[in-house]
């Protein structure tokens, strides 16, 4: 018989502490259960299948909250008439949300679980590619040149050298100075003259990224 009462629901709030738990968790190789996940944010274990579904629905949740904060904050950089310094702008800016999330960051490209959705991953890769393309069209970029291959080149020396910072292996003075030669040095093997190619890369470099404590 119906009681009147509402059933209740866990707070939005414990969703979110729970996928930020377990990037963190996951980021320094700790052990992750049911009871060691949910201690310390005030959820019970129950908690984890009401948001979830279980641990493998937490895994995917925490990987797509990643790509979610990522597309998030490339969609936020406006395209300008210098589609060179907007890749650059773009890459600035992965490099800005994985030093602002650097658990999730680190989980995003943990296979340890699916993705629901695998357009999730593709969104921000697709901005990079677009931007390319747009340098292309903008005689700025050879004819032949594959705005994909070249983004796929783009992404892999930011994210390399991303990652080497945030796992300690190196200074970020590294990222900072070495990156806008990475790029120069792609966009002039495509056809971009080198002098205006640097213009367009300073304007976008370096990130804003988080003051050492």
């Amino acid at each position: 018989m119906y009681s009147g009462q509402v059933p209740k629901t866990a707070p939005p709030q414990v969703r979110a502490a729970l996928v930020e738990r377990a990037a963190a968790m996951l980021a320094r190789r700790e052990p992750v259960t049911l009871r060691s996940v949910v201690a310390g944010t005030g959820a019970s274990t129950m908690a984890v299948y009401t948001h979830f579904g279980g641990m493998p629905g937490l895994w995917r949740a925490v990987r797509e909250e990643g790509f979610a904060r990522l597309a998030a904050r490339l969609a936020a950089v406006p395209p300008t008439d210098d589609p060179v310094r907007d890749v650059v702008a773009l890459g600035a800016a992965y490099t800005e949300n994985a030093f602002a999330h650097p658990d999730l960051y680190r989980a995003m490209f943990d296979e340890v679980a699916g993705l629901a959705d695998r357009s999730a991953a593709d969104g921000g890769f697709s901005a990079l590619v677009a931007a390319a393309d747009r340098a292309r069209a903008a005689g700025r970029f050879a004819p032949d040149c594959d705005p994909e291959q070249l983004a796929v080149r783009v992404w892999a020396s930011g994210h390399g050298l991303t990652t080497l910072v945030l796992t300690g292996v190196l200074p970020v003075e590294v990222l900072l100075a070495q990156w806008p030669r990475i790029a120069v040095a792609l966009f002039v093997a495509v056809g971009d003259e080198p002098d205006r190619c640097a213009r367009s890369v300073d304007a976008a470099w370096p990130p804003r990224l988080p003051t050492p404590p």
